[in-house]
């Protein structure tokens, strides 16, 4: 049986974003996704849906289906079609960032995603809503490239840092945790935190250190050689090496 953690490290103050396990837009998340929406303050908020991860699939449809999703959960929902690197550095594409409540990254492929946000102007605009207060939601994907590195097909990657220490395992609730603790302990750097996110299950940061767990299933936290499971409306913070200099 694995051994909790601790909890008691202090965060960082990254700005609003919310890490999220996968299976998006679908029902199971309407209530996570709602109290997201509620976040932002907004009375009917402005979402923006970018499917770059899933550009080789189908990403129309997964925009689509995110518009509708939160168009019926009483947001202002619409598509924003970067696909590739060019597109992430087009200033027309890129603009409705700018008036944005909340924007989604939906889950694919995690190095397409990387490879296209890197250096990007759309990154540059990701990183000015959080300083204005907007929300940014990673979902599978998504979160992975948030976080400071990523695991992909076997290989670890750096990642964009922008929740700094960090490391995303999504689609996490069918895994053995002390499997899991096991398999990646000699991978994760001193101070690096790992979270399990389960399907149709989030956490978003609070903007003052602390991370709260949304959704139906459980995160599980991965740090100094132990873990512990979270479920909604249970509170953590990550480790010290988070803190920004």
């Amino acid at each position: 049986m694995g051994q909790d953690g601790d909890g008691n490290g202090k965060g960082i103050g990254i700005g609003r974003i919310a890490l999220v396990g996968g299976d998006e837009f679908r029902a199971g998340c309407a209530d996570m996704d709602a109290a997201l929406l509620r976040e932002t303050g907004a009375p009917r908020p402005r979402v923006a849906i970018i499917p770059t991860a899933a550009a080789m699939e189908r990403p129309d449809l997964a925009a689509q289906n995110g518009a509708r999703h939160f168009a019926a959960l009483g947001a202002d929902a619409a598509p924003l079609m970067a696909l590739n690197a060019h597109d992430a550095n087009s200033a027309d594409i890129a603009a409705p960032i700018d008036g944005a409540d909340l924007i989604y990254l939906t889950g694919g492929n995690p190095a397409r995603l990387l490879d296209a946000l890197r250096g990007s102007l759309l990154l540059a605009k990701l990183r000015a809503a959080l300083k204005r207060g907007a929300i940014v939601v990673g979902s599978s994907a998504g979160a992975m490239v948030l976080g400071e590195r990523m695991r992909f097909r076997g290989e670890w990657h750096d990642a964009l840092g922008m929740v700094p220490g960090v490391v995303v395992l999504p689609h996490h609730e069918r895994a053995d945790p002390d499997a899991v603790l096991s398999d990646i302990a000699d991978d994760l750097a001193a101070g690096t935190t790992a979270l399990g996110i389960d399907g149709a299950t989030g956490c978003v940061a609070d903007g003052a250190g602390g991370w709260r767990v949304l959704g139906a299933g459980a995160v599980a936290v991965y740090a100094a050689g132990r873990w512990r499971r979270y479920v909604a409306g249970e509170r953590f913070a990550l480790a010290a090496k988070s803190q920004p200099n």
